[in-house]
């Protein structure tokens, strides 16, 4: 006799597989809360969508929890953490391995967890919209992430943990001291930063174009080929490249008064309290210093790394 379960499923496998479909169900237990509330989106044909249904897998999402309660993880045994390379020196490839100082700190809370970090390499749009959470690709996010009102709406962040202004990268010896020198010309940003955020408010004040990059080193590329004639990010990870880079300089620097944090699900309460907890025992220790004068070559500000706010604001 014929299995007919086992036949509808080979048939659903194959069409799911002819459709590319991949859906997640969300922990039903999870409440959604009037601050973040997200839409969802819908196949336009419903005989499509019936399908995809059959499709979908449960993803553990750790749902509403609260500092205290157990942090879910969704691999057991790691920390699987979504970045985007390369972002020298907070995080990048070095002969094989993904090394950097967001790495050395996620490091500590994978220990207090007494589990590995997994990186995974992902684009900087899809972390920086919550792409990332809404497929259950990762536990968190640490990518040089600025924390912004618009971010903090499709997910939560950890306290803040390194300062940061944006900066103009420049070729050594050019004259654009600024953006009233980039009148008529272009200026490189990098995709779905708080840069190219900045130079997309500014550029009709000062008359000049923006072009944009994926990553911090095509950008970097533009303004040495003279692609651009101007390259804005933010200030740390320009004035590091110009230790290593004598065709580069930065002319200038613009007070935004941002800070990084660790980005996490929305409403994953527990392992946002747990990464605070291990952020503010490590400045307490010296852990954070130590992490710090080794990227950084010397001790950090008095400022740094301070507690930050979810509305402050690669």
């Amino acid at each position: 006799m014929p299995n007919t379960h086992m036949e509808w499923h080979y048939s659903l496998t194959d069409q799911c597989s002819l459709l590319g479909v991949k859906t997640v169900v969300r922990n039903p237990w999870r409440k959604p809360t009037q601050r973040k509330l997200r839409s969802l989106a819908v196949l336009p044909v419903l005989a499509l969508a019936a399908t995809a249904a059959g499709c979908a897998e449960e993803v553990n999402t750790a749902g509403d929890t609260q500092a205290g309660d157990k942090v879910e993880l969704i691999n057991d045994g790691q920390l699987t953490v979504c970045t985007h390379l390369p972002y020298e020196p907070f995080q990048f490839r070095d002969g094989g391995e993904t090394v950097g100082f967001d790495v050395d700190l996620v490091d500590l809370v994978a220990e207090d967890l007494g589990v590995k970090q997994k990186l995974v390499d992902t684009s900087f749009e899809g972390i920086e919209t919550g792409q990332v959470f809404e497929a259950g690709d990762c536990d968190l996010a640490a990518a040089a992430i600025t924390i912004t009102e618009d971010r903090d709406r499709v997910m939560d962040f950890s306290k803040g943990y390194f300062d940061a202004d944006q900066a103009l990268l420049v070729k050594s010896g050019s004259k654009v001291d600024g953006l009233d020198d980039l009148d008529g010309k272009v200026l490189g940003v990098q995709q779905g930063t708080t840069g190219e955020e900045y130079g997309n408010e500014n550029k009709d004040k000062h008359g000049y174009q923006t072009r944009q990059y994926e990553d911090l080193e095509l950008l970097q590329q533009g303004v040495q080929n003279g692609a651009v004639a101007a390259g804005i990010n933010d200030n740390s990870v320009l004035l590091y490249a110009t230790k290593t880079k004598d065709a580069l300089e930065v002319s200038t620097e613009f007070d935004t008064g941002e800070q990084y944090g660790i980005a996490v699900a929305d409403g994953n309460g527990a392992l946002k309290a747990k990464i605070d907890e291990v952020l503010d025992a490590a400045k307490q220790d010296g852990r954070y210093d130590k992490i710090y004068e080794k990227w950084f070559g010397e001790a950090p500000p008095k400022e740094d790394g301070g507690e930050g706010s979810d509305e402050s604001g690669k």
